[in-house]
């Protein structure tokens, strides 16, 4: 303890004491972190108030890409700072250079409207398409996450006897706005067309992470993505991609650059500005401009801190370095070296697992058999040794969220050096927690469903 930083426990009880849980987001309230106070974070590491020091791979969901305090972001936001502020009215170069190159770079956006977070995206990309549409339901698939309001707040992490009804993430949900949301299993085409042949006329949108990171890494079969595609085109719903997490991580252009799916909305977010808070909603014109940004248009859309100065400043100084700079070469090639350590770490160890993930991001199921692709296949995995390891991480100065199915990033400023120590820092937490038997007290550790919506 030092008379800057008093032990964990000192600061921790503060927080609790005036925010409710002592966390300001329900996914930081991680059991076996109740006493986590975060004092720095610079590069790949964060520092706790004890002092101790970790590399970090939550990366805070995945913003950082170019890691913590990235010199050239943190200057592009001190620069805007001294020359704008949030003014409210009009707009600023800043923000149409950006949405500029949000079009220029993501081939679905014709035009591009910004939030402050990946949440209002796709609230708004929901209401959009009901006002365009006429129409009533929605389609969300089962471990995707679109963001924390009420037609979308289900079915993400679910207890196996909740799998195939609805599984709301929290109580206060009106049961007829979940009766608007169809959910179905990711990567069952078959799903697909039976929904639409039944509801069809009454299906205004499909929204899909088209890779579930929500629940780790399941990646979209060949066809899947296409016949989504295919079915809200020949019944005149509106496809949504949610690339709050594939978008600029995986590729400049997102999923859709790779997959060569372009949807008629696309929301974006976390990698946009390096973990300055900015969210963007943006796709075909005609829908665009539904939105009462344009006068007279019937769908309203506002946000006071929408287009802030400052984010809008982080998001070119981001956009500029992974367009100039080889980010995604790096983070890509240690991806995979993580990838092949790991798969060698399980195999010496003897214990069934699936190591998997997409360029920067990676994950580990603790589960037998080939590489999943629907949520079902993830209920296999053992949570005990999954958080269990991932607990004694942090004993050795690295940090993956020991939470159940949570995916883990690589940033910019990660070096070969930090990919080798998570690497020998699992053997060795793998080990300890094997000769331990893993952990049963897992009460509060999946936080995304099994709450009763008609409470």
């Amino acid at each position: 303890m030092t008379a800057a930083h008093p032990h964990d426990t000192e600061l921790a009880d503060r927080a609790r004491r005036v925010i409710p849980g002592g966390v300001n987001s329900g996914q930081r309230s991680i059991p076996g972190l109740a006493d986590l106070v975060i004092t720095a974070a610079d590069g790949a590491r964060f520092t706790d108030s004890t002092g101790r020091e970790y590399v970090d791979y939550h990366a805070a969901f995945g913003p950082p890409l170019l890691g913590h305090n990235d010199p050239d972001v943190t200057a592009a936001v001190a620069a805007a700072g001294r020359t704008l502020d949030l003014c409210g009215v009009g707009v600023t170069p800043g923000e149409i250079d950006l949405a500029e190159q949000l079009c220029e770079l993501v081939p679905s956006l014709e035009q591009v409207l910004l939030t402050s977070t990946g949440s209002e995206a796709t609230f708004h990309a929901l209401r959009v398409a009901r006002a365009a549409t006429g129409r009533r339901l929605v389609v969300k698939f089962q471990g995707c996450y679109h963001g924390w309001h009420d037609s979308v707040s289900l079915n993400v992490i679910s207890a196996p006897d909740r799998v195939g009804r609805h599984d709301p993430i929290s109580t206060g949900i009106l049961p007829e706005v979940l009766d608007a949301t169809l959910v179905l299993p990711f990567n069952d085409i078959e799903a697909v067309r039976a929904a639409f042949t039944e509801h069809g006329a009454d299906i205004a949108a499909v929204i899909v992470e088209p890779v579930p990171h929500n629940v780790g890494c399941l990646l979209p079969d060949t066809g899947f993505l296409q016949a989504l595609r295919d079915e809200t085109s020949r019944h005149g719903s509106v496809l949504v991609f949610d690339e709050v997490i594939t978008g600029f991580r995986h590729a400049l252009g997102g999923w859709q650059q790779l997959s060569g799916i372009t949807p008629d909305l696309t929301t974006l977010g976390k990698a946009i500005a390096n973990g300055y808070p900015v969210g963007a909603l943006g796709g075909r014109a005609d829908l665009m401009q539904l939105f009462s940004t344009t006068p007279g248009a019937p769908a309203f859309f506002a946000g006071t801190y929408n287009g802030h100065p400052a984010v809008v400043a982080a998001a070119l100084a981001t956009l500029r370095k992974l367009r100039t700079e080889p980010v995604h070469e790096h983070v890509f090639a240690l991806g995979d070296r993580i990838r092949a350590g790991l798969t060698d770490v399980f195999a010496e160890l003897n214990l069934p697992a699936v190591v998997t993930g997409y360029g920067s991001v990676f994950v580990s199921y603790l589960m037998s058999g080939p590489v999943p692709r629907t949520y079902a296949d993830l209920l296999r995995n053992d949570v005990g040794m999954f958080i269990g390891y991932r607990r004694r991480l942090a004993e050795h100065g690295v940090f993956e969220l020991p939470l159940n199915l949570k995916r883990s990033h690589v940033s910019y400023a990660h070096t070969a050096d930090d990919a080798d120590r998570l690497v020998e820092a699992t053997r060795t937490a793998v080990r300890d927690t094997l000769a331990a038997g893993g952990i049963d007290q897992l009460a509060g550790t999946s936080t995304m469903g099994g709450a009763d919506a008609h409470r």
